[in-house]
């Protein structure tokens, strides 16, 4: 008994970060609505989309069925090279990405990674633009979702 709760205890931060890790935002569009609103407003904040990927027209090209879920990867390279000044391994995970899906009830959902979360995996500490991008996406996100 002495080991499960002391396996629960050590798995509780874990647990409480992914939630923190993970922005979830419920949009009242469907997915094609949504990845449309999100992109015109990244565009109309100077940011470069990279590309927008259809996962389920990917599943049906192969023959699978998935339900309707797109990626929008997109970044702002003044931005991310002063991230990756600070850590060049960085670029691992940049540009940043935000996936919007239709989960099996019909609700719409908008996620992207905290960028707070660089700064655990990066030797960003000091690197003040993971704030304001966090900023930035809560706001942009918050608006497209309504």
């Amino acid at each position: 008994m002495k080991f499960y709760l002391l396996a629960i205890a050590l798995m509780l931060p874990l647990i409480a970060n992914a939630e923190i890790d993970i922005i979830t935002k419920e949009s009242a569009h469907d997915v094609q609505q949504t990845m449309d609103r999100l992109e015109a407003k990244l565009k109309e904040n100077d940011v470069h989309i990279f590309i927008r990927i259809d996962h389920k027209l990917n599943a049906e090209e192969v023959g699978m069925t998935l339900g309707d879920s797109q990626l929008l990867i997109f970044g702002k390279p003044r931005a991310g090279t002063k991230i990756m000044l600070n850590d060049m391994a960085a670029g691992l995970d940049l540009p940043m990405k935000i996936l919007v899906y239709t989960d099996p009830d019909g609700k719409t959902w908008l996620k992207y990674r905290n960028p707070q979360w660089l700064r655990d995996d990066y030797a960003l500490d000091d690197c003040v633009v993971i704030g304001k991008l966090e900023t930035t996406l809560d706001k942009l996100t918050s608006a497209v979702v309504k």
